[in-house]
């Protein structure tokens, strides 16, 4: 893929943008634990074509990759495909035009492939990143190259913003470890309740990450605005939604292969009804609305094993160029 030049003029005017100054440590980035200056971010972020007005959004963002619950070591060296995805709220995902509708994981025109490539290049330039040396992933994804960035779809949301459910109102990012998409779809279900237990029971595969690991995982899901109104007419607060795709999202224990049950056993992955839950609460399930109206599909976005997902507030910091 093409590479900026990064001028030094081009350089201070993104650290500008960040309203930094251009030595502010943003993060040390594992695994060769590399320091990550807002500098060093701006000069990824040329290379990378992202707009300079995206600066505080990268910023935020690193501020949550390094945040320790994400466990970023883990991320950037597993053996799986996971890629730290960045979701947008607040009104900075009309300014920097990122894709919230349909096909808003990839293809439409704009600035969030660019910015997702920006992340990347300051995991691999900065962080040390090298996938056969230190990062072990047996498959790698797309979104290793450009990343994942989507904005939730606020305005056809039937529940308050994914930021702002998570303490953090206003311009926000979620990053959450994503080991990569997973189309659900449904033509059968006439209601709310119907539609939850197919959403459940399709992000309860056995093979996810989140049945071979202790307790800890978290999983996503992303709705289009017509599923989540048919679902909201069902569940109108997003804790009883959350709840219902939850109590779906499981298998009891006989369902899985003798070696499974009692490798889920061993960790205390059933309760006494002998169910096996795909995480643990049902605050665990992230729940986000985005992308067409088409219906018939949702898509899940499954973690790799006990990381969480980190919000931080996006904000241009008094600061300078010198």
């Amino acid at each position: 893929m093409p590479l900026i030049p990064p001028t030094e003029e081009r350089v201070r005017a993104f650290v500008a943008a960040s309203g930094r100054f251009p030595d502010d440590l943003l993060g040390t980035l594992p695994p060769r634990d590399g320091r990550c200056t807002v500098e060093k971010l701006a000069i990824n972020a040329v290379m990378a074509g992202a707009p300079a007005e995206a600066m505080p959004l990268l910023c935020a963002a690193l501020d949550a990759c390094v945040d320790p619950a994400l466990d970023l070591f883990s991320l950037n060296t597993t053996t799986s495909s996971v890629v730290p995805g960045v979701f947008v709220n607040g009104p900075i995902r009309h300014t920097l035009d990122l894709p919230m509708e349909a096909g808003c994981f990839g293809g439409v025109p704009g600035t969030a492939p660019a910015i997702g490539r920006a992340l990347r290049l300051v995991m691999r330039n900065v962080g040390g990143q090298r996938i056969g040396e230190n990062s072990k992933s047996v498959f790698g994804q797309p979104g290793r190259v450009t990343g994942i960035v989507v904005a939730e779809w606020e305005e056809r949301s039937p529940w308050p913003p994914l930021a702002k459910r998570r303490g953090v109102p206003g311009d926000a990012v979620t990053v959450y470890g994503c080991i990569g998409t997973m189309d659900i779809a449904d033509v059968a279900a006439d209601t709310g309740r119907r539609l939850v237990e197919i959403v459940g029971k399709s992000l309860a595969y056995p093979g996810t990450n989140a049945y071979i690991s202790h307790w800890g995982a978290e999983t996503m899901v992303c709705l289009p605005p017509p599923w989540a109104d048919l679902i909201a007419a069902d569940f109108p607060s997003i804790e009883d939604t959350q709840e219902a795709i939850w109590r779906a999202a499981a298998h009891p224990i006989d369902f899985f292969p003798a070696p499974h049950r009692d490798w889920l056993e061993e960790r205390g992955r059933v309760d006494a009804g002998g169910i096996a839950h795909l995480v643990e609460r049902p605050e665990e399930i992230l729940v986000m609305v985005c992308g067409g109206l088409g219906n018939l599909h949702a898509m899940g976005l499954h973690n790799f094993g006990p990381t969480r997902a980190v919000t931080k507030a996006v904000v241009a910091e008094p600061g300078g160029t010198d």
